[in-house]
């Protein structure tokens, strides 16, 4: 085997650490929203989100749609670091348990791979706040496109 090659996954992973140095720009959601990538391999991400006033619902906690947001970009990421060459994915399900509230803070949203089958794979995430504490759990079923259904995503 040549060395010299780097596996697909390894590619993914590359591309992710690159965007953690800041070598590639992150996605638009994240620019948008505040939030950036922390940690990547091939099993498991780390997203993370200094929440501020802009984050909130009109309680003042922040909004279910951005923790879902923060949960659901780790979990693609950790997903595209294990797809091979013209593969990509498109969510099947996505679930969130919001579990308490939360206003000002910075939050870690741990993305790993539960399953990754041929066709349809399965990631979860927690969210937790700087005292490690569980805000919400989100789940993600995604489905590996290949051919002209990968094409341009």
């Amino acid at each position: 085997m040549n060395e010299s090659v780097a596996s697909p996954e390894a590619q993914n992973v590359a591309w992710l650490q690159r965007m953690m140095r800041g070598e590639l720009p992150p996605p638009p959601v994240a620019r948008l929203v505040g939030m950036r990538l922390a940690a990547a391999d091939a099993e498991h991400v780390v997203m993370e989100l200094d929440t501020d006033d802009r984050h909130a619902n009109p309680m003042g906690t922040v909004h279910g749609g951005i923790l879902c947001d923060l949960a659901d970009a780790a979990m693609g990421m950790c997903f595209f670091a294990g797809l091979q060459p013209g593969e990509s994915f498109t969510t099947l399900e996505l679930k969130i348990n919001f579990l308490r509230p939360i206003w000002k803070a910075r939050l870690r949203a741990e993305a790993h791979a539960v399953q990754r089958g041929r066709t349809v794979g399965l990631v979860q995430c927690d969210v937790v706040d700087a005292d490690t504490r569980l805000v919400a759990r989100a789940t993600s079923t995604l489905l590996v496109l290949r051919g002209e259904a990968a094409a341009g995503r």
